[in-house]
């Protein structure tokens, strides 16, 4: 899968995307949009991780669905 499909499916990858990184509130999830880029940040700062580990971790995530 890649990240366009996660982005235009959007509100059904909510969910999936809360179970996975279960600080982030559906605040958060409004605000990301799909947006990879405001979601790695808004992981960068709930768990205190670099870019590049949120960025891994968007990728594996990515890979199992």
């Amino acid at each position: 899968m890649n990240w366009n499909q996660v982005e235009g499916n959007w509100e059904q990858f909510k969910g999936k995307v809360q179970t996975q990184w279960g600080k982030l509130t559906g605040d958060d999830l409004d605000v990301v949009k799909g947006n990879r880029k405001q979601l790695s940040g808004r992981l960068q700062e709930l768990y205190g991780k670099s870019q590049e580990e949120t960025e891994r971790e968007i990728d594996t995530w990515l890979g199992r669905h």
